[in-house]
């Protein structure tokens, strides 16, 4: 929200209204109901994070047929007539979270691939990210001993769920690397903790508190952070800019891809 307070303080002179609509990550039927408020409002321009593949792509439908230009964030539908996007590359961070646990991890240590997330297929940018890990060891020949194991695991505050990881992490004690392919990290994090495992690299996604917490602890080795409060900002200037300026703007914008660790965390802005 930093980002869009300060976009709206640069341009509130020209008489721009901002109204901030939020879903659970979780719950798809949320995204829904704010996606139908905002049509309400028939808005100028729309900025959205399209988490969800499905439900998005029936409201940048909608949002087509008003002719309402919108912008993505945080995550990326391709074949899509967006006006820009503005977030990481979820493939290449997918890689890049690939060659983190391949240099880091014994020869022939396993990795887990963790999701937590119900309907994984809908979430576009897990997706990706999971198809950048893989491609990764796919296509690297040096890398081709180690095991990987994929999990999803749709309620993570399920004590079911939790012993589902702990007997899979004590069962298969050549598991040396975890990718949790989301901002929930600390759930993984907290489990390893109750546990006493050792020996695990983690590697997960959001610079949250949670998960500052267990990277200061160094239960969490690597977070991949994406600046959500430029996000945020530069896509409200970039709506601002096409439809008030009516500035040519730019399809895709990638921002940085940044790896965040204990030692450079009180050091990252």
């Amino acid at each position: 929200m930093i980002g869009v307070r300060k976009a709206f303080q640069e341009i509130q002179q020209y008489g721009i209204n901002i109204n901030i609509h939020l879903f659970k990550q979780s719950d798809p039927n949320t995204f829904n109901q704010e996606a139908s408020l905002i049509l309400l409002d028939n808005p100028d321009g729309v900025v959205l994070a399209p988490f969800f593949s499905r439900e998005s792509k029936e409201f940048i439908a909608e949002l087509k047929r008003r002719e309402i230009p919108y912008v993505f964030i945080d995550s990326n539908i391709k074949d899509s007539e967006k006006l820009s996007y503005i977030g990481q590359d979820s493939f290449q961070s997918g890689t890049l979270a690939a060659r983190l646990l391949d240099y880091s991890i014994p020869e022939n240590g396993s990795i887990l691939v963790l999701h937590f997330a119900k309907e994984r297929d809908n979430m576009n940018h897990l997706v990706q990210r999971e198809k950048g890990f893989y491609e990764y060891f796919n296509s690297n020949s040096t890398s081709g001993k180690k095991k990987l194991i994929t999990l999803e695991i749709i309620d993570p505050t399920d004590i079911t769920c939790q012993n589902k990881i702990t007997d899979l992490l004590k069962s298969n004690p050549d598991i040396k690397g975890v990718f949790v392919t989301n901002s929930q990290v600390y759930y993984l994090a907290r489990l390893i903790e109750q546990t006493n495992l050792s020996g695990i690299r983690v590697i997960g996604h959001d610079l949250i508190n949670e998960n500052i917490n267990f990277l200061k602890k160094g239960i969490v080795d690597f977070l991949i952070c994406q600046r959500p409060e430029e996000q945020g900002y530069r896509a409200i200037i970039t709506l601002f800019d096409h439809l008030v300026l009516k500035k040519e703007v730019s399809n895709e914008n990638y921002t940085s891809i940044d790896i965040i660790t204990k030692e450079n965390l009180d050091y990252y802005k």
